[in-house]
């Protein structure tokens, strides 16, 4: 019932649709690009939700205080304190050759705020644990969330990354944070 729900919600009330697919039953990083607003949680909430997938994502820890950390840990969060010299990106790895997580959502711009320049963790995740990277854009013009197909890395993360970015280059982002 609340599968049903969600999707009412995402496509009848707020009016966005989704093109593409999440596959079931395989490990994957989604990189969902623009991370624009708030609102982009709403939407990958309600599309986890209805998708019925158990989709981890990494927040920073500042994300994580004694209010707000049971509703992020239950939306599938993971803290992550990025004040600290850690090797997230081989904790990552490990927590999914444990199969502690089998689909991460990352943001490439590790912030709301414009950014000329990705971060890299997504694709080192990807490349250390063999998984498939899928993009995912939020256009706030259409109100489309396009899933694109499993992009394998190849190691050179220059080329890779114009592939990447070619994948979701014509998105519109939603104005206010």
């Amino acid at each position: 019932m609340i599968r049903i729900l969600s999707k009412f919600i995402l496509n009848k009330i707020i009016g966005w649709k989704v093109i593409g697919h999440l596959p079931k039953n395989e490990k994957y990083i989604i990189a969902v690009v623009p991370h624009s607003s708030y609102f982009d949680l709403i939407i990958a909430v309600l599309i986890r939700t209805y998708s019925g997938l158990k989709i981890k994502f990494i927040g920073k820890k500042e994300l994580f205080n004694p209010i707000t950390s049971f509703l992020f840990r239950f939306l599938g969060g993971i803290p992550v304190d990025r004040t600290k010299k850690l090797n997230i990106v081989d904790e990552v790895v490990d927590l999914f050759k444990l199969n502690k997580i089998k689909i991460l959502a990352i943001a490439p711009e590790g912030t709301r705020k414009r950014v000329e320049k990705w971060k890299t963790g997504f694709y080192y995740i990807a490349l250390k644990a063999n998984l498939p990277i899928l993009m995912v854009s939020f256009d706030y013009m259409r109100k489309e969330v396009k899933i694109n197909n499993k992009f394998y890395p190849s190691g050179d993360i220059d080329k890779d990354f114009i592939m990447l970015k070619k994948k979701v280059n014509d998105v519109v982002v939603r104005n206010t944070i």
